[in-house]
């Protein structure tokens, strides 16, 4: 029996009517034609005030993907999960917004979680994205060491200042942070900055991480690169390992442009080379650590296997696994209670804000092969052990 199908174990927090929600959700969510319209018209509706619209939606899929539009809305969820041993990363989740005053906003926001997360063991990490700081074209340009203008070089040293201070804060206050990956033409000038966050925090142990996307090509050899990088200047790693979320659109931008496309050919690829990535990780433990992000159950037992193989502990400091909050139970559940360091990402901010992010969610859902299909299989699963005890 796969070891990752204990829906006992997995669903031990969910009343039989959570489940039975959860599961009309991921059923129209499985419909890509139906998730299309829907997520348009959740947009249109909900960034045009309609008040009925935002609770459905705060009923619905915040529910289920969020933990609420605060942090202290979301310390119920925090709480309830850290009892059972899953950690939680509070994820400051509005997207979509390119000005200054919000950047700046964001940026507070970010801060403030680490001051509220100063001893609480149920907050291992902190995260945010690089584009919350600043646009993305920007980001592009710096990457490809294009002439700025004194504007865009103000604008840079703003970006650059708000990493720093994030990232300051969370080394005085011995708080792990994650910088995530978003789209490949930005990658580059993130990248950079991480590594510079790196070698100014990372001297004694990991404080800064950065997010590693194995779906794309060159990875595996830029981890090669950064770790000489990092011996030669005496600094720990710290890597989010995924597989990545923006497939389509890299593949379409592309072709547009005339590029080589920068995502792995197909998912045996992919699964591939995020398998070589756990190796890299295993094989540098001395100056990698790694959190792993998936919601994979083979690539989750292999990392538990290679840890087995190399007499490691199951909570090793420098190995983490995560997981999308309202998503991938069976596996969360199942290492926590084994002993792993099992957290999950818990998306929080105002219904209207979070919007985008839900959608995408939807989106990824319908494209990811088999991962909504796994979801309904498990939560009928339960449904029908329930039944029969």
């Amino acid at each position: 029996m796969p070891i990752f199908n204990d829906t006992k174990v997995a669903f031990a927090d969910k009343s039989d009517a959570q489940l039975k929600k959860a599961y009309w959700m991921f059923k129209m969510i499985e419909q890509p034609s139906l998730t299309k319209i829907g997520t348009s018209v959740l947009n249109f509706t909900v960034h045009n005030d309609f008040p009925f619209v935002t609770g459905i939606v705060k009923n619905t899929l915040f529910e289920q993907f969020c933990g609420g539009e605060t942090r202290e809305e979301s310390m119920k969820v925090v709480k309830q999960l850290f009892k059972r041993g899953v950690g939680s990363i509070f994820d400051y989740s509005i997207e979509g917004k390119e000005d200054e005053a919000t950047f700046d906003a964001v940026c507070k926001e970010i801060k403030d979680i680490v001051r509220f997360s100063v001893g609480n063991p149920a907050i291992p990490f902190i995260v945010f994205k690089p584009t919350a700081f600043g646009r993305i074209d920007l980001y592009e340009a710096v990457g490809k060491n294009a002439e700025l203008t004194s504007s865009q070089k103000e604008e840079w040293e703003r970006v650059v200042k708000r990493f720093d201070e994030v990232c300051k804060l969370c080394h005085e206050n011995d708080k792990k942070v994650m910088v995530d990956a978003e789209e490949t033409w930005m990658q580059d000038a993130a990248d950079q900055l991480c590594e510079e966050m790196m070698e100014k925090y990372n001297q004694e142990k990991p404080i800064v991480w950065n997010t590693i996307q194995m779906y794309r090509t060159g990875r595996l050899e830029y981890m090669e690169e950064h770790l000489q990088r990092a011996r030669e200047k005496g600094y720990f790693i710290g890597y989010k390992i995924v597989r990545g979320a923006y497939m389509e659109k890299e593949r379409a931008r592309a072709a547009e442009k005339g590029y080589a496309d920068p995502i792995q050919p197909n998912k045996e690829s992919s699964d591939k080379n995020y398998n070589a990535g756990i190796d890299f990780v295993m094989n540098h433990l001395d100056k990698v650590s790694a959190f792993f992000g998936t919601h994979n159950e083979i690539s989750s037992e292999l990392v538990m296997d290679k840890m087995k193989a190399r007499n490691l502990e199951n909570g090793n400091p420098h190995l983490y696994f995560g997981q999308l909050y309202g998503m991938s139970d069976n596996i969360t559940f199942y290492l926590s209670d084994k002993g792993y360091n099992a957290a999950k990402y818990l998306p929080y901010g105002p219904v209207k804000d979070v919007v985008p992010y839900l959608t995408r969610r939807a989106q990824e859902n319908t494209s990811v092969a088999g991962q909504t299909g796994r979801e309904l299989g498990l939560i009928k699963k339960e449904l029908e052990r329930r039944k029969g005890r």
